[in-house]
């Protein structure tokens, strides 16, 4: 939805309010997070604005078939390294063969051939959006853990996430934007409730399991994003994509081995 748009920044916003929106109702049931957890919250926020910056610059510069990838099959790795150092969580032998796995198999099928070079900023803004991935997750992680109730940190996250991304898009393009949402009253409410959906249930997942498994599992959605196209979309899956697909199932046996 982000990267169909015409206007990458604009669309963003409208699914990060709508994700605030959505989680907002959720205040009222779920319990408040503990006081430890608090600070997390603070810091996932902030993290959150340069993932922003960067996904909406690296869409702006690259396509979706370059940085999607690179983003994502580069966190895994990296939150195993942080999650060594922050959180003392050293991958048994099989996770670490999961891990490498996926990300490989994330690059396989995403990464197609294309017909120019990638530009150089593209890829930069992508790897080092991968790192920003690997650090809030980290972050919600342990502020999940710390919170007593992982779905009362998480509806307060997405509500005050929320705020500060869009009061800034607000501030810089109130016109635009509510011409936007105007136009588009729904597209910002689904895109956020699938964006909330998505990212509610690893960070609940990582309150039972190791952070390093749910962010590597987390990445399989590549591998469902490249079946839907095959079936839906009648793309053809090369045998490096196969190889992919391959990689990333064997990772998921070797992290349930672990």
């Amino acid at each position: 939805m982000i990267k169909g748009s015409a206007d990458v920044l604009l669309n963003t916003a409208a699914i990060v309010a709508g994700a605030g929106i959505v989680a907002a109702p959720f205040l009222f049931v779920v319990p408040p997070p503990a006081p430890a957890s608090w600070p997390y919250i603070a810091a996932s926020v902030a993290i959150h604005l340069a993932y922003y910056w960067l996904m909406v610059n690296a869409y702006r510069t690259g396509d979706l078939s370059l940085v999607y990838p690179l983003m994502r099959g580069g966190a895994p790795l990296l939150t195993a390294i942080f999650g060594i150092v922050w959180l003392a969580e050293l991958p048994a032998p099989f996770t670490w063969l999961g891990i490498a796995l996926i990300s490989a198999g994330v690059f396989a099928l995403a990464l197609r051939s294309a017909d120019h070079a990638p530009l150089p900023k593209a890829v930069a803004f992508a790897l080092s959006n991968a790192a920003v991935i690997a650090i809030y997750t980290i972050v919600d992680g342990t502020g999940a853990r710390l919170a007593g109730n992982a779905w009362g940190y998480i509806a307060w996250l997405f509500v005050f996430d929320a705020l500060p991304f869009t009061a800034w898009v607000l501030l810089a393009r109130r016109r635009a934007f509510l011409r936007f949402v105007t136009a588009h009253p729904l597209r910002g409410l689904a895109g956020g409730a699938l964006s909330a959906a998505a990212y509610a249930i690893p960070v609940w997942a990582m309150t039972k399991a190791p952070v390093a498994a749910v962010a590597s599992l987390r990445e399989t959605s590549v591998l469902f994003a490249a079946l839907i196209s095959a079936r839906m979309l009648r793309e053809k899956l090369s045998p490096r994509r196969w190889a992919g697909a391959l990689a990333v199932l064997t990772g998921v046996v070797a992290l349930k081995w672990a």
